[in-house]
């Protein structure tokens, strides 16, 4: 089951002069859920299978509570660099603690922050968010009879299951003139 949605969490914008960047941050989720296997089978990384909600479950979206923004610094003494994306799958647990992060290469705009002489920033990405908290997502179970109009919230469930998630996200680093900004957004 695929849910969408779009949450925009912080915008900032610094006073622009001469020689100044002004930084927005466009930070939104767009995420697609699927339940992890709590105990892989042989070891090693969890299995990620698609989990189909029953008619009486209801899916309560992770939300991101601390989420300091990646800093590159002096991993990568570059004074220049064009807009370079990074994509990290998060993979955050029933916890709500980010488990890992893995970077992605599946998509086109994500190639750019692969390439060797980007490792700084991938580094400064897997760094950030290996710190990022969330209220942990969940499957909310409820009981006979009517159901709440939102299935989002699990207020009123029997029974509130916290589960693991998988998320997408893409940090977009940039320098100019030696100044390193960071735009993250949620895929």
């Amino acid at each position: 089951m695929r849910t969408c949605r779009l949450l925009p969490l912080l915008v900032l914008a610094g006073c622009a002069g001469p020689g100044q960047l002004t930084t927005v941050d466009t930070r939104s989720e767009n995420v697609g859920h699927q339940r992890l296997n709590a105990q892989p089978a042989g070891g090693g990384s969890g299995q990620v299978q698609a989990y189909q909600l029953a008619a009486s479950e209801g899916y309560r979206m992770p939300q991101l509570h601390v989420a300091p923004d990646p800093v590159v610094g002096e991993r990568d003494p570059r004074r220049e660099l064009a807009p370079t994306t990074v994509c990290l799958q998060v993979v955050v647990n029933a916890d709500g603690r980010v488990e890992r992060s893995l970077p992605l290469a599946d998509r086109a705009e994500c190639l750019p922050g692969n390439a060797v002489e980007n490792a700084p920033l991938l580094q400064a990405a897997q760094a950030a968010v290996a710190q990022w908290q969330f209220s942990p997502a969940a499957v909310c179970h409820f009981g006979a009879g009517p159901r709440p109009p939102d299935r989002g919230d699990c207020d009123g469930a029997e029974r509130v299951e916290p589960v693991a998630v998988s998320l997408l996200y893409a940090f977009t680093f940039e320098i100019v003139h030696g100044q390193q900004t960071v735009r993250t957004q949620g895929r």
